[in-house]
């Protein structure tokens, strides 16, 4: 086959004439065995070609590993068809150099064989270059001859520089039991090579175990991926990844659903446990009522201060100046009401409340703070129902501001503060009904010298008997009036609020205004004065208006002569229609409006005279009271 074909250059570049070919049987000896056709014999056709030896198959050895066949690069190939035999990475028929030794090779020694082959086979190829120690890619120098870098598994892959040991093949006899760690063997070491320039040394480095002849001999390191063989998993029809504990390995997203899931149950297992002890719980409690002392709750402390124009703050600074009056006499007693004026022990209450008492009986005062003290009568006066009471000893007394009545108008607050049926401190509300309500109360004695006349303020604030005497305050807590009368049901008219009928919401309170000068006369003087007009009134006249009768009460002229009324022009018959132009329907109211005023004010009068109205002006005279 070699006829006409042409000769293959070597790499210094002369043209190597063809190998003779080699018998049969015969063994090469010297730098020919080196040559030699790695797997056998050519043998000689008819027509004078060569042909190929199949190589011969590895025994198979029952139980042991193997090592797989190493590939023939492109220069063994065509060596082994041209008849020549040469070693990987260096070129047929080149002569070895003068001293040079094969790594892993003793002087004198025939090269080893590649593991898995037998003798007579090819001899394991040399490397280009040294090993390189740093592992570095692309293991050597670029040419059609480098051998391609050895596959390893990237879990067994080791770190820059350090050798993997070879896989081999172990005899049936040798192979180490399942599961038995085998010791790796020490990787041999050749001379290092010093750089330029550099100083020799002596000591060697490590040879990599592919290198290495002795690596046949050698047990392979424990691991499962050092037995690895990735053809005998291929034709096994393996499609899981072999790993080392033998089970699969769950992702991250796996362990992730099954700690959700973990937990799941777990909350579903704490709720249902919860809703169980709950439910017996709850049963239980409601079957027995409860566990333990029942404790109900209960808002906490509040600052006991209030707002000054609220009913309590104007409770709360009225009330220390407010008393309760026991009165009893020789023939009765009573309970009633009173309020402070000034520091010195004046005591302003009605006259009704004292009467009891005469001139030989006992008043006893009761304060806000409990302490009680005597009192005696300074002055009353039956016709504005107003008495005058001190006390002496007492310091520290808080009097009451006074207002002014002519400012109140309908539906203002007020309250009442009183000790009703003798409940002292009693405090009610309401707002004024009504102003200038002509009102008449007592007449008890037959002879009307007890009957008193009050242009009265109506409050809808309930009064009842032991009120009588309290003050009737605003929004501001200033005194605005007396609690003096009632309207009961049962009752015909304007009555001391002394008796014994409840309240319906019709009160009575005698103007401030009229109380404090009554007050201030009684205080100084001891007695009233009264504001008159000087005539006599016929009270069982029906008609509308107040008529002057035909004759005196004492016998007298029914005009007094030289009275305000004589001056005025007024005469016997005549009837008062209107006083201030503000109309009049009967006697008693005719007085309750003059008795409004102070004597010596001026009154505008209309009066009828034979069908005629005529209008007259005079001022009040004055008269003393009792």
């Amino acid at each position: 086959m070699n006829e006409g074909k042409p000769t293959k250059a070597s790499p210094t570049g002369e043209r190597e004439e063809p190998a003779e070919p080699v018998a049969a049987g015969a063994a090469p000896s010297g730098a020919e065995n080196r040559d030699a056709a790695p797997h056998g014999e050519r043998a000689r056709g008819a027509d004078g070609d060569f042909e190929l030896a199949r190589p011969a198959t590895p025994p198979t050895t029952p139980g042991g590993d193997y090592a797989l066949h190493r590939p023939l690069d492109a220069e063994t190939t065509e060596a082994a068809e041209t008849g020549e035999a040469a070693v990987v990475g260096r070129p047929a028929g080149a002569v070895e150099p003068a001293g040079h030794q094969e790594p892993g090779v003793a002087a004198g020694a025939t090269e080893p064989a590649v593991a898995g082959y037998g003798p007579g086979q090819a001899e394991q190829p040399r490397p280009l270059h040294d090993p390189d120690p740093y592992s570095t890619p692309p293991y050597g120098e670029p040419g059609p001859w480098a051998p391609a870098p050895p596959v390893q598994h990237p879990a067994a892959t080791p770190a820059q520089g350090t050798a993997v040991p070879r896989l081999v093949r172990y005899p049936a006899s040798d192979a180490p039991a399942h599961g038995v760690p085998v010791p790796a063997a020490a990787p041999p070491t050749v001379p290092t090579v010093p750089e330029p320039g550099a100083p020799a040394t002596s000591h060697t480095a490590p040879v990599p175990p592919a290198l290495d002849a002795s690596a046949t001999d050698a047990p392979a390191a424990a691991g499962p991926w050092q037995r690895y063989d990735p053809w005998a998993a291929a034709a096994a029809g393996a499609s899981a990844p072999l790993q080392q504990t033998g089970g699969a390995v769950p992702t991250k997203d796996q362990r992730r659903k099954r700690a959700r899931r973990v937990l799941i149950g777990l909350m579903l297992v704490v709720a249902l446990a919860s809703g169980g002890v709950g439910g017996v719980v709850g049963a239980h409690l409601e079957r027995n009522g409860g566990v333990g002392a029942v404790e109900l709750p209960q808002a906490g402390e509040e600052p006991a201060g209030r707002e000054p124009g609220s009913i309590a703050g104007i409770a709360a600074q009225a009330l220390p100046s407010v008393v309760t009056l026991h009165v009893s006499g020789a023939a009765s007693a009573g309970t009633g009401t009173g309020f402070v004026l000034d520091d010195r022990g004046h005591i302003l209450t009605n006259n009704h409340v004292v009467q009891p008492a005469g001139s030989d009986g006992e008043i006893t005062v009761t304060f806000h703070s409990g302490d009680t003290a005597k009192a005696t009568v300074v002055g009353r006066d039956s016709g504005y129902d107003l008495a005058v009471v001190r006390v002496k000893g007492v310091s520290g007394l808080d009097p009451l501001p006074l207002g002014n009545s002519d400012n109140v108008r309908v539906g203002d607050p007020v309250i009442a503060i009183g000790a009703p049926f003798d409940l002292a401190g009693t405090v009610t509300a309401g707002i004024i009904s009504a102003r200038e309500r002509p009102i008449t109360a007592g007449g008890g004695r037959g002879d009307g010298s007890d009957v008193s006349y009050v242009d009265a303020l109506q409050t809808d604030a309930p009064i009842n008997p032991g009120n009588s005497g309290g003050p009737l305050l605003d929004a501001q807590a200033r005194v605005i009036g007396i609690n003096s009368a009632i309207r009961s049901a049962d009752s015909g008219g304007g009555e001391a609020e002394s008796g014994r009928a409840g309240s319906i919401g019709l009160g009575f309170a005698i103007p401030i205004n009229q109380g404090k000068r009554v007050a201030e006369e009684l205080i100084n003087t001891g007695r009233a004065t009264h504001p008159v007009i000087g005539i006599t009134l016929d009270m069982d006249y029906a008609g509308d208006g107040a008529r002057v009768g035909t004759k005196g009460s004492d016998g007298g002229p029914p005009v007094s002569t030289g009275g305000p009324g004589a001056r005025a022009g007024i005469r016997a018959g005549d009837v008062i229609t209107k006083v201030d132009g503000r109309r009049v329907h009967s006697g008693e109211e005719l007085i309750v409006k003059t008795r409004a005023h102070r004597p010596g004010d001026r009154l505008e009068l209309t009066l009828e005279r034979d069908g005629e109205e005529r209008e007259i002006s005079l001022v009040l005279g004055s008269s003393g009271g009792d």
